[in-house]
């Protein structure tokens, strides 16, 4: 039996070939559509159970098996692979466009919303069918069918290209490496970094050290490595990737007016304005204006404390490292230096504190601490094998949900770190369907016979990515549309991730995930110390710079003329002179490699980080606020509210009053600025 054709149960990856990827979506494609034509006959009620619960039904197998395809197409790339994945994609995105513009199946959630049985619908379910509607004008159903063609061409043109986008990133930062032969011009650099590089060359068969444009091999040298002409080399290689700097195939500049051309053309088909229009039509935002008005009132809060972090850096330097003219390929060296002689310490000594088995020891004491759910470590077929699986138990033993855990970089697996969704929970007629998700990262993995070791940057990473899995897994909604992540609003999506963040800078929760890798030893509480007086060192800088990518995403998508003579280029240069304090090269090409915005879901929608630190810093205040009267920050009363209140709920009611009930208010900014030392 083909494996992608079976929903028993979990995944069967390791049963998983190429070959299989084109009949099962040929056969589900064919099943989905056999459902459409079933649900939107004349003859069949408009009623949930005639026509919504079967349409669910064969869209989720279409879901799960096409997730399948495409995480491994993310994780585990290979020319047979990105083959079928290419040659299936248009069939899928086809597909979707097509049910996005039927009109017969509108009509039907229109006839459903306008009868008596909406009323008797549950509130998940009446939300479910608002969105519908919602989504039936935006993906074209009141359009005449010369338009309609036309749209679903753009949808079908657009998910190639977002596809190509990415590969060529992936492709672009697996041709660059560099080996050196002499440890000598890697001075500065770490020996842990030192013996994964020396590993990497010797499985090419060659002596030396073997740097590479990943991040656990690129990042250190940026930081560490005294060798200014090094740092430069690297840093050019960096950020001129995919672009017309090195080989033409690879250059996304090409796809970028592309996908920025057929983006508005899809929105003026649709009667908007521009495609953020669209894009916000969605999200808690409402207009472009509000985003970008939020945008520059928290730019204008931030640049005095990112005036004052370039002038210490500059000054320290100048001072201390006798560079008088910082350059872009200087600032995570300088950085690195000015933050250990103020707060006297480092990254790397941090670093030993971390060993991968107590960061997750300590991951899942919280979950235990604030939820009480137990994680325990279970046995699942896998993509590779350093790929962990666990299950989440509640009190009495029974499944909440699983998750597979994929946290080293490889040459297969593109960069960043990410969750996604495995299965969805909702109600079936044998019992409760269990949600599972995927966790990715991109850390460096264990070297010989020492585990993996984190750095302070990466637990917060994989805390992030831990709450958006919790968003997915603990849900009590069980309509599959609004279930988990489902239905929440984009700018709203980031909100239990970067929540999690928070508890990294708790003393509660880090003397109980740290372990000297040598001694054994917890983590100094002097140490800590230092940590925290370090906390928002720069935080003005980094603001800006999330501001002048939210900025450069909203402008690029609203007021910018695809079809006119500047280039997407041209206008990042023109926000960086409006926003930035540090400025990048000229050959600096930062657009060819912004995967969120042109093959990653955030267009017209990057913003929605900074929005949602708002309402995380706010919500993680409660706890703070609590924090005396129970004896600390891990309140399981509080906790259980932030469950039942906004991680349960899924999408099934609006994210604002969702926050609502758990703050008992509207969001503030104040948290925010406190939590990044700009009060």
């Amino acid at each position: 039996m083909n494996p992608l054709l079976d929903f028993s149960g979990l995944p069967r990856f390791a049963e998983f070939k190429p070959e299989y990827v084109t009949p099962a979506i040929d056969q589900l494609l064919a099943e989905c559509r056999a459902a459409v034509a079933r649900a939107e006959a004349a003859d069949t009620p408009a009623e949930w159970d005639a026509f919504v619960a079967p349409l669910d039904d064969a869209n989720e197998k279409l879901g799960r098996a096409w997730g399948q395809v495409s995480h491994l197409h993310s994780v585990m790339d290979s020319p047979e692979l990105r083959e079928v994945y290419n040659e299936n994609l248009p069939k899928i995105t086809v597909y979707y466009a097509e049910l996005g513009q039927n009109e017969a199946l509108f009509a039907k959630f229109r006839a459903l919303k306008a009868s008596a049985g909406y009323a008797a619908l549950s509130a998940p379910r009446k939300k479910i069918v608002d969105n519908e509607l919602r989504d039936f004008r935006l993906g074209g159903a009141e359009l005449p069918d010369d338009k309609k063609a036309r749209f679903m061409q753009l949808q079908e043109e657009l998910a190639q290209l977002s596809a190509k986008f990415e590969e060529n990133i992936l492709d672009a930062t697996n041709e660059f490496s560099l080996t050196l032969d002499d440890a000598a011009q890697l001075a500065g650099v770490p020996d842990d970094v030192l013996a994964m590089m020396k590993a990497a060359a010797e499985a090419d068969g060659k002596s030396g050290f073997k740097i590479t444009l990943q991040m656990p091999s690129y990042l250190p040298v940026m930081q560490y490595a005294d060798n200014r002409a090094l740092r430069e080399e690297l840093y050019r290689a960096y950020v001129t990737r995919a672009s017309e700097f090195g080989r033409s195939e690879l250059d996304n500049t090409p796809l970028i007016g592309s996908i920025l051309r057929l983006r508005r053309e899809a929105a003026e088909l649709l009667g908007f304005k521009s495609y953020a229009e669209v894009s916000l039509a969605a999200k808690m935002a409402d207009t472009p204006a509000e985003v970008l008005t939020f945008l520059d009132e928290l730019g204008v809060r931030a640049r005095p404390y990112a005036e004052k972090d370039y002038e210490e850096l500059k000054a320290f330097a100048r001072d201390e490292l006798g560079l008088a003219d910082l350059q872009a390929w200087d600032t995570t060296y300088v950085s690195e230096k000015l933050s250990v002689a103020r707060y006297s310490f480092s990254d790397q000594e941090v670093k030993q504190y971390f060993p991968e088995p107590r960061v997750l020891a300590g991951l899942f004491r919280l979950v235990e601490t604030l939820y009480g759910l137990h994680v325990r470590e279970d046995s699942a077929p896998v993509w590779h094998p350093d790929v962990k699986f666990y299950t989440l138990t509640d009190h009495s033993g029974q499944r909440v949900g699983q998750f597979y855990l994929d946290l080293y970089a490889r040459a297969s697996k593109r960069g960043g770190a990410w969750m996604d969704d495995v299965i969805s929970r909702r109600k079936k007629d044998d019992g409760i369907q269990t949600p599972v998700a995927y966790l990715n990262c991109n850390f460096s993995g264990p070297v010989g016979d020492k585990p993996a070791l984190f750095t302070h940057d990466e637990v917060i990473t994989l805390f992030h990515e831990a709450g958006h899995g919790l968003h997915h897994l603990l849900t009590q909604i069980e309509e599959l549309g609004v279930s988990g992540i489902n239905g929440v609003e984009w700018d709203a999506v980031e909100l239990p991730s970067q929540f999690m963040e928070n508890f990294c800078w708790e003393w509660d929760v880090l003397k109980h995930m740290t372990a000297h890798v040598e001694t054994g030893e917890p983590l100094p509480r002097a140490l800590f110390d230092k940590m925290l007086a370090a906390k928002n060192f720069q935080s003005g800088l980094q603001t800006l710079r999330q501001i002048e990518f939210a900025s450069f995403d909203m402008h690029l998508h609203d007021d910018f003329d695809p079809n006119g003579g500047r280039t997407a280029q041209d206008l990042i240069d023109d926000i960086r002179k409006q926003v930035a304090l540090i400025m990048p090269p000229a050959y600096n090409r930062f657009p060819n490699n912004f995967s969120h915005i042109f093959a990653g879901g955030y267009a017209a929608g990057y913003y929605s980080y900074k929005w949602a630190e708002v309402l995380s810093a706010d919500a993680y205040a409660l706890f703070e606020d609590e924090a005396e009267g129970y004896g600390g920050v891990l309140n399981p009363e509080v906790g259980h509210r932030f469950w039942s209140e906004i991680l349960a709920q899924g999408g099934a009611r609006p994210a604002l009053e969702s926050f609502k009930a758990f703050r008992g208010r509207e969001p503030t900014i104040d948290a925010l600025l406190r939590h990044n030392g700009m009060a």
